[in-house]
Formats: structure tokens, sequence, C-alpha cells
């Protein structure tokens, strides 16, 4: 079968090669074969092939933490009818090859009126963005804002939050209010290449601070952030794509100002595997009333993703979608 494999630790645009492998291994007890339908690229894989996970991931590595599937072959002990049904293979990676080995417990069920363009894209950001809403912004929640406005886990915030009745202020480190994912959810899009951006980040709250900042980017400019948020508010972190983290006196529970970390892995491997596709319900209920979209920029099959990733290292607006022969 054809696979995409990371050789060493380093740039997804740099170390990825396609081999050709044959499996002869039976399969274990509890485990399937899923035929891999569509995937994706998320900055996930970027991390993990870049060696930042360096004890928990051994290479050559096969990334792809996203996709959609159908279970072609059962192990032991699982049931025989599960073959032939649409899954997610959750909590591994590995999707980037066209037939991926996992247990059944990690596989969440597809309805069939969720399309595979829709469905690869269901888990990191959707699942990510539904819960950090359900979790940090409670009844009295009405000024938030969200670093890097321009992505698509941002959008998706956006579109939860406006179904609260909350309008969020968006930053990006790019023009002020240009590109911004889902415009119209937005009070405004600030830049923070501009000196000025706490004082008129503050200027667009009527209370002149925030209850919950959703921050993506971490760094020095996570200590602006935590003096935006008013006593009691929460920065809540997800991401660290300044490659630095978070100071060290943002900890300090200064009025009750907190960050909260949060680690969708962490939640996913602690959730019971039989409750994995009750986690998944509300985000495939969003995707069948339009919500939670992520935008196509490239569709590109298997074989050729390591060369697209060298040539087009910007993809614009949109993710990926990765394709395979059937």
């Amino acid at each position: 079968m054809k696979t995409i494999v990371a050789q060493r630790p380093g740039k997804l645009s740099e170390v990825l090669t396609q081999r050709e492998i044959t499996r002869s291994q039976p399969l274990g007890e509890g485990q399937i074969d899923v035929r891999m339908t569509a995937s994706t690229v998320n900055p996930s894989d970027a991390v993990t092939v870049s060696g930042a996970y360096a004890s928990r991931t051994e290479f050559p590595f096969v990334p792809g933490f996203e996709g959609v599937g159908v279970i072609e072959r059962v192990g032991p002990g699982v049931p025989a009818n599960a073959i032939g049904e649409r899954v997610l293979p959750i909590g591994s990676a590995g999707n980037w090859q066209e037939i991926k080995r996992t247990a059944h417990s990690w596989c969440v069920p597809v309805p069939d009126d969720i399309p595979d363009t829709l469905a690869c894209f269901a888990y990191i950001n959707p699942l990510t963005a539904l819960l950090m809403v359900q979790r940090c912004c409670t009844g009295d929640t009405r000024h938030v804002a969200v670093t890097t406005a321009t992505s698509t886990i941002a959008g998706h915030l956006a579109e939860l939050l406006v179904e609260q009745g909350i309008r969020p202020v968006g930053l990006t480190r790019g023009v002020s209010g240009r590109r911004a994912t889902r415009p119209e959810k937005w009070v405004d899009v600030l830049s923070t290449s501009q000196p000025t951006w706490p004082q008129r980040l503050r200027q667009r709250s009527s209370t002149g601070d925030f209850d919950v900042i959703f921050d993506s980017v971490g760094g020095d400019q996570a200590r602006s952030l935590m003096r935006l948020l008013r006593p009691g508010g929460v920065l809540v972190h997800f991401g660290l794509l300044s490659g630095r983290p978070i100071p060290a006196e943002c900890f300090d529970r200064s009025e009750g100002r907190r960050v909260e970390m949060f680690r969708l892995r962490d939640i996913v491997h602690a959730c019971p595997r039989a409750q994995l596709p009750a986690l998944f319900e509300p985000v495939l209920g969003h995707l069948r009333n339009g919500l939670l979209h992520t935008r196509i920029a490239q569709e590109v099959g298997l074989g050729a993703l390591p060369t697209v990733l060298r040539r087009d290292k910007d993809l614009g607006r949109g993710k990926l979608l990765i394709t395979y022969d059937r």
C-alpha cells in the first residue's frame, strides 16, 4: 500500500517521502483495517514531525491525525457487521496511508449524510473549538477576544460564540481588519504589529476588559493579554505559534486571572472509548447544519503530498484535502 513517511524529525516540506509497503501481520484482538478515503494536514502533524514530542514519536513516522475511511477488515473481537462502516480513526497518527490499522474502539462512526469532504475535518479544529467554548464561556461571558483570527479554528470559535450571542474581537499578526475567517462574525480584527493594539483592543470592550481570551500564540504577547482580562478572567491557551512559552508571571493568578491550558489530546485520551461518539455528536450536528465547515484550498492525491508541501508552503486561506485512489 502507498504510505507517506517522515524519515526523520524536521519540516514537513523537507522530510516526507512516499513508500510502498506490504503488511503481513494478522489483525490482533480488537483491531481493524480502515481504507482511508480522505484526510488533511493539521498543525499537529507539523509539530509532531518537527520532533517536539520526541518521547512519544518514533521515526520513520507516518503522520496524519485527521481523516475518514471505511472499515475493510476486522480482527478477533470486532463484530463482522462493522465492515463497511465509515469512521473517523482518531487517537493516533497514521492517516497518511491507504490503509490504517487501529483499534476499533478508537473509531467514531460517521453518519451517511456527512460527506468525506466535511468528515475528514471534523476532529481537531471543530472539536477543540466546541469544547473550549463549552468549558470556558458561561452564561455570564460577554466580552471575548481570539488571537490568530485568520485561522480556521478562530473562524470556528467565532461561529460558536455568535451562536451564544457573543461577537468576539480578533487579533492577527497580519494587516488589521483583513482576511479574518468569517469576517461578519467579528466586532473588529486588530493587528498586533501596531504598538497600540492593547489600547485599541480594550476600546472594543464596553467594560474595557475581557472575560475570556482564546490564545494560540503564546510568548511575550501573553503578558499584554493577561492585563486585558477582567479580575477572574481566563486566558485559554491552546497553541504555541510563536514557538515561545507563556511567561511564568502569567500564572500568578493576580486578581483571580488565570491561564487555562487546553490540550485536546488529554481530553480525548481520558474519555472512555465507548463515549467517544457522544463527544463528537455536537460537532457532527453542527456540520450537518452548516457550521464548523472548513474551506478547502487545494485537493491533492496522497502520492503527490510530499511534492505539494515542498512547492506550496503557504496555501493561504484553507486546508489541503488529501484524496486516495479507490
